[in-house]
């Protein structure tokens, strides 16, 4: 791993990827992009991995494209035929299973982007989101103009692109951006118990409800529906009855468990 610029701990099913580029407030250089790429790919065929928390060292989720690298080398995304190793929206589109961001800190930009990559979001007391795509006077070519708007809403959206001001954590709950939010030293270890909860379901359904979910995101909400019922259908043709009772026993048992 260059200079452990990513750094990769595995406790289960679940392995935390943290950006650990402290100084440069984990700025996304080429070579950490590429390392990003390399790791996403390498757990995509884990089969002990299950899921991913992703998250940043020090004060910074990341503050997004390393300005100072893009002035000599230029805003490379990774989309071209020549960058494709360092194309991160290509490869955690591609991860199977669940992705937890844990905003530690600032999600800037480019980072933003990152950010809106992964399923579910959480957020520490310190994150800042901001979107500042039209003060640097590049156009977003990660997703942030679309997947913001359908997360927070048109206007919102707008006010936070056209004005590149920063949005806090508290802000960013409230508005449906993050799901929950957490003291700093809270933050991780909430983000590993919920990626170990949905590590708990069964792995194939896992799989296949993330597929359905974001396969449908790109649909009307008819086609949505008609896949979900076209996938329903096939999937129950290879679930005997006996499965389904042992999983309904274990289900309810959870149930009082957690009822306690």
């Amino acid at each position: 791993m260059a200079d452990n610029i990513i750094l990769v701990e595995r406790d289960g099913p679940v392995a935390l990827v943290t950006l650990n580029r402290p100084d440069a407030l984990n700025a996304l250089s080429r070579a950490l992009r590429s390392e990003i790429v390399r790791v996403f790919t390498e757990l995509k065929v884990d089969p002990d991995i299950r899921a991913v928390v992703l998250t940043g060292s020090g004060r910074a989720f990341t503050a997004g494209v390393d300005l100072k690298e893009a002035g000599q080398t230029g805003f490379a995304l990774g989309r071209e035929d020549d960058a494709k190793s360092i194309d991160i929206l290509a490869a955690i589109e591609a991860y199977p299973w669940p992705v937890i961001g844990a905003i530690n800190g600032f999600a800037i930009t480019g980072g933003f982007e990152l950010a809106l990559m992964c399923d579910v979001l959480l957020a520490s007391e310190n994150a800042k989101f901001a979107d500042t795509h039209a003060r640097v006077g590049i156009m977003p070519g990660w997703g942030l103009s679309q997947k913001l708007s359908r997360l927070i809403g048109t206007s919102r959206a707008k006010e936070l692109s056209f004005t590149g001001n920063y949005l806090d954590a508290e802000a960013a709950e409230r508005w449906g951006l993050v799901n929950r939010v957490y003291a700093p030293d809270d933050l991780v270890p909430a983000a590993m118990k919920l990626a170990h909860d949905m590590c708990s379901t069964q792995p194939d359904l896992l799989r296949k409800y993330k597929a359905v979910i974001d396969d449908g995101f790109g649909m009307s909400f008819a086609e949505g529906m008609k896949e979900e019922v076209k996938r329903s259908i096939e999937h129950a043709n290879s679930v005997s009855a006996d499965a389904v009772e042992e999983a309904r026993k274990q289900v309810t048992a959870r149930g009082r468990d957690q009822q306690g």
